[in-house]
């Protein structure tokens, strides 16, 4: 742990709230039920916004569980000390999440009929916001500058690994008919179609009011406004800043903070690393 990281697995953890112990047990005896929801992104791809749409699709538009509740206590995260802890003691239909990359993955989800949602998002944008997101954090080593943690990003040297590993390993799960695969684009382009397409892959039927209230609810301005989702609650321990609040939320940021020279180094890097994919696949693309 001295270098910033906590290692496991040859992959980089944060160093605040997760344990190789936990992370040990989490991967290799954590049971993952028929009946729970899994929700799986590389950091910063819309991981907190999909958290609040499935919170208010369970409560059917109702804003008193995402206003009472933290949001990592809704829907845990596996792999950290207090979500494992918590998932274990959880009776009934478990919400969860996780960034865990594939090859780490509980194996007990593989032959079980959880649902799983994996949201993906262009990762120029997520080598941006991921860069600030650990910049106003204290869970790892600090990036310097961007340039620094550009490097970082496109070797694979960051928190929870390389982003293409990660989308690659996931990608292989796209055709299995319990997971449904989601992109933040869509959800900014789309969000009550995308919304509907979630409610469909569940089996939960919404009027169009309480849709209504799903959306509305869990838009970023809302969120901003919620303390039980903007990590205001976070401990001075593990943030600097509630970084919801401080970024914007938006598609294509990249562009305001990647160089022309970085943006086409990053292409050479994603055309070799992500070879053999349909190109439709990704709305990035």
């Amino acid at each position: 742990m001295t270098d910033g990281y906590l290692w496991f697995e040859g992959i980089r953890f944060p160093v605040i709230g997760y344990s190789y112990e936990v992370l040990k047990e989490a991967c290799a005896q954590f049971v993952i039920k028929d009946e729970d929801t899994v929700l799986v992104t590389y950091p910063k791809s819309g991981t907190h916004w999909l958290v609040e749409i499935l919170c208010l699709i369970h409560s059917h538009g109702d804003t008193k569980w995402i206003r009472s509740e933290l949001l990592w206590d809704r829907s845990p995260w596996i792999e950290t000390d207090d979500g494992y802890t918590l998932l274990n003691e959880r009776e009934g239909p478990r919400l969860m999440t996780s960034h865990l990359p594939f090859h780490l993955f509980p194996k007990s989800l593989f032959t079980s009929k959880a649902k799983v949602i994996y949201i993906m998002r262009n990762p120029k944008d997520v080598l941006v916001s991921s860069y600030y997101h650990w910049t106003m954090t204290k869970l790892c080593k600090k990036p310097e500058s961007l340039e620094q943690y550009f490097q970082w990003f496109i070797q694979g040297n960051v928190p929870y690994g390389s982003w293409f590993e990660h989308i690659r390993g996931w990608m292989s799960m796209r055709e299995r008919e319990n997971v449904l695969l989601l992109s933040y684009e869509e959800l900014q382009k789309d969000p009550r179609s995308a919304i509907e397409r979630i409610c469909q892959f569940l089996g939960k039927k919404l009027s169009p009011e309480e849709l209504d209230s799903v959306l509305k609810n869990s838009s970023f301005q809302v969120m901003r406004q919620n303390k039980m989702s903007n990590f205001e609650m976070l401990p001075e321990a593990f943030i600097r800043k509630p970084f919801l609040i401080t970024r914007k939320g938006i598609c294509g940021d990249w562009k305001n903070h990647l160089t022309v020279a970085q943006a086409e180094a990053f292409d050479e890097v994603y055309q070799e690393k992500m070879a053999g994919f349909p190109k439709d696949l990704f709305p990035w693309e």
